[in-house]
């Protein structure tokens, strides 16, 4: 007698007869639409946008499968795939034995001397850009970051100082960010060749791009100056463990761009949501200035001082909780793979949301609530590693992470020792593009401390 063997079962999820029924939920709004499925379904679901088959994880158990034991069997997903028309074969878009290549040449740009080294970079300009500010002055905080992080990144990236032409780059990265749901349609490769005006409005912005970072490659491969900066170390990168090669030009550009776009839009949503919630939450705004007092007193920070300044970072990391930059990671099947129970079929998109995940009452009891102290070693050790994800896990954890929280914490320690921010927008919303950015900004007034 043979006893049989149960096949797998899918897991449930909503239902439509009408195909697409999804899509536009998912292109508008996807963030509300995730979280009730979640809550509705489960820490598994599926649904279907056409005769494409989507899983949404919500375990910590399954995203570890997902992202760092299991991550073989799974690709980008074709969003992203689709995405290359910006970054190319950079870092975010590359896939295994290019994308390990890649990773390895990239990797000593980001090793915690050379971090530190930067850190001088994030208060000087964070120094520069509050000395133009003025008690009273009612500003859109979230247009500051962006322009703070961009000189940041400029600096860091290509030891370049951008501030004439800022404005024209922050168009062109902002018009990329805003036309990157169009690359969910289905019809995304086809309306890309058309003459349509949003089409024109990316091409431009990606010329113009390319233009700014070309020109800078050329001038170095020219000069030959290591400046201390990426790029220079991108640029005498030799895989040692593979076929001895350096980057081409157009590696260079797809990694410079990769990270021009991530370093800059990431890090600047991050700061302009931590400004909003602290506005609100008068007490954690309290306990970090008693610490940066402390700390600091009238001097401003240097690198070393981001170790120094724990419950400083508490705050970040609970901003980047409720406001996640990466709001969500999706991942393409390459083969037949068992996630948990739940057969994930070749050709599924799987998505795992921190936006949804961080929200867990399991995890975080009072989600909506802002409170740092989720942050402590207690607090962190008490719950599943992966309820917390900012920067995805496994090995395609983004490689800029120890950049990012320094940037972050020393930047919000520079302008918080001098100034308060009080909100005067009342109806902040988030919207959920490539980043999770303030739909329209956040308008706030300056306040010195005294």
């Amino acid at each position: 007698m043979t006893t049989s063997i149960p096949a797998p079962t899918l897991p449930p999820g909503p239902r439509s007869v009408i195909p697409f029924r999804y899509l536009r939920t998912l292109q508008r709004d996807p963030i509300p639409f995730l979280s009730g499925v979640a809550r509705e379904y489960g820490d598994a679901a599926q649904f279907f946008v056409g005769p494409q088959q989507i899983f949404l994880f919500n375990h910590p158990d399954l995203i570890r499968e997902l992202l760092v034991t299991q991550h073989r069997a799974f690709h980008k997903s074709r969003v992203l795939q689709r995405s290359k028309i910006i970054f190319g074969e950079g870092l975010l878009t590359s896939e295994e034995e290019f994308h390990r290549r890649q990773r390895r040449l990239a990797q000593p740009a980001f090793h915690r001397e050379r971090i530190a080294h930067y850190g001088e970079v994030m208060i000087d300009r964070a120094a520069r850009l509050q000395e133009t500010w003025r008690d009273g002055e009612e500003l859109d905080v979230h247009r500051e970051m962006m322009g703070l992080t961009l000189s940041v990144v400029a600096k860091t990236l290509f030891d370049a100082d951008v501030d004439e032409d800022a404005d024209a780059i922050g168009k062109a990265l902002t018009e990329l960010v805003d036309l990157f749901p169009a690359l969910m349609n289905p019809l995304a490769n086809l309306l890309r060749k058309l003459p349509l005006p949003q089409t024109m409005r990316f091409r431009r912005s990606i010329e113009m791009l390319d233009r700014t970072v070309y020109a800078i490659i050329e001038e170095r491969r020219k000069s030959g100056d290591d400046r201390g900066d990426l790029l220079s170390m991108l640029l005498l990168a030799v895989d040692e463990e593979g076929d001895g090669g350096a980057m081409s030009n157009l590696q260079l550009r797809d990694e410079a761009m990769t990270l021009f776009l991530a370093g800059h839009e990431t890090t600047a949503n991050a700061l302009a949501w931590t400004w909003y919630l602290l506005s609100q939450n008068p007490d954690a705004l309290a306990a970090m200035h008693r610490e940066l007092d402390e700390v600091l007193g009238d001097r401003l920070p240097v690198p070393n001082d981001y170790a120094r300044l724990p419950y400083t970072e508490m705050v970040v990391a609970e901003s980047m909780r409720m406001f996640p930059p990466a709001w969500a990671v999706s991942r393409l099947a390459m083969e037949d793979v068992m996630i948990g129970e739940w057969l994930v079929p070749a050709g599924a998109v799987v998505i795992a949301a921190q936006a949804v995940t961080h929200r867990d009452p399991r995890w975080w009891p009072e989600p909506d609530r802002f409170d740092p102290l989720r942050f402590t070693a207690e607090a962190k050790a008490a719950r599943p590693k992966m309820a917390y994800f900012p920067f995805g896990a496994g090995p395609r954890i983004c490689i800029g992470e120890g950049f990012a929280w320094m940037e972050a914490v020393l930047i919000v320690a520079t302008i918080a020792q001098k100034w308060r921010l009080e909100l005067i927008s009342r109806d902040v919303q988030a919207q959920a593009s490539i980043t999770l950015r303030p739909r329209g900004g956040i308008r706030m007034r300056l306040r010195l401390r005294v």
